[in-house]
């Protein structure tokens, strides 16, 4: 979803279960595709995290929500809503292949991908 976060807001609305929802965002850092307010309904909706392969804004209030947000950096600028983007698909970037379905772990040295729970 290259700098449209229309699918991003529709889905963190959606009942997340624990889930973390990774985002392929073209690696852009013209708009954000995550904010605080969308943040705020994925946390009510039960998300554990987003991991975004571009940009983030309203840092400071993200970082007081229980949900872990990975993202490439930060801009001020509001994402283009033009109702663009895939869902449950299979997203490559930094080297790691996120299937549907697959368990990430996350803090502050990276993230893994695994197909199973390592729990």
């Amino acid at each position: 979803c290259f700098e449209d976060n229309s699918r991003v807001k529709e889905h963190l609305a959606s009942p997340g279960n624990g889930k973390v929802l990774v985002v392929d965002g073209g690696g852009s850092l013209r708009h954000a595709l995550i904010g605080d307010m969308i943040a705020e309904k994925a946390v009510s909706a039960g998300w554990a995290g987003v991991i975004i392969h571009g940009a983030c804004r309203d840092v400071d209030a993200l970082a007081q929500l229980d949900i872990g947000i990975f993202a490439l950096g930060c801009v001020p600028i509001k994402s283009v809503r033009r109702g663009e983007g895939q869902l449950n698909r299979p997203v490559h970037f930094g080297g790691v292949t996120f299937a549907p379905g697959e368990h990430v772990y996350a803090d502050a040295n990276g993230v893994i991908v695994a197909p199973r729970a390592l729990v």
